[in-house]
């Protein structure tokens, strides 16, 4: 039993270890560049789905007059 009981908890040590280190890299913080880099990005897409969505609905405004009127 203690061969099962030494198997059953390096296990979980090994998985901590990598948890760890998962962990340090997902929270470290964006230096400046880096924040730039991702405002701009998150921008963009909200620029792009904004326009498609205003596309969409300008088409629709007269699709939708002709069906109902």
């Amino acid at each position: 039993t203690t061969q099962l009981h030494k198997s059953i908890t390096t296990v979980p040590e090994a998985g901590l270890h990598g948890l760890h280190g998962l962990m340090s890299r997902l929270l470290k913080t964006a230096d400046r560049r880096e924040f730039i880099k991702i405002s701009q990005a998150v921008g963009m897409g909200f620029l792009i789905m904004g326009a498609i969505g205003y596309f969409i609905k300008l088409i629709h405004i007269p699709v939708n007059n002709v069906l109902v009127g």
